[in-house]
């Protein structure tokens, strides 16, 4: 990380200066990780966990246990590439739809920026 200084005013330089001491001064506090990822670890294993099942989430701890694996995969395989019927479309450009999932098409954003609803442009069945 370079700073090109010479465009740094007096004041600029105080700044950044007591800026750098204020970091330096915390991270001094700071102990090693080495020794907080031990006491971690023991603290961890004294209570029948491992670091993965307390902050790897459901998932790794599902794996470590072996349970949970058909259920995991037979949901994966059936979400998979599913396509949704359309539920709004574009009234300046019919062939353009969306189907109320992930984030909404450039079209439906610029007119929602206008003031117009969401609701005015969904499909009635």
């Amino acid at each position: 990380m370079a700073f090109d200084l010479e465009d740094f005013s007096v004041t600029d330089l105080d700044s950044l200066i007591k800026q750098a001491n204020q970091r330096k001064r915390a991270l001094k506090k700071r102990k090693p990780i080495g020794y907080v990822r031990e006491r971690l670890t023991a603290a961890a294993a004294d209570a029948g966990y491992t670091i993965s099942e307390l902050f790897g989430g459901k998932r790794a701890a599902a794996q470590e246990s072996g349970a949970g694996r058909k259920a995991t995969g037979a949901r994966r395989g059936t979400r998979k590439g599913t396509k949704v019927a359309p539920k709004y479309r574009n009234p300046a450009n019919p062939k353009e739809t969306w189907s109320g999932r992930g984030l909404p098409p450039r079209w439906l954003a610029a007119l929602l920026k206008k003031g117009k609803k969401r609701e005015d442009f969904l499909i009635k069945k």
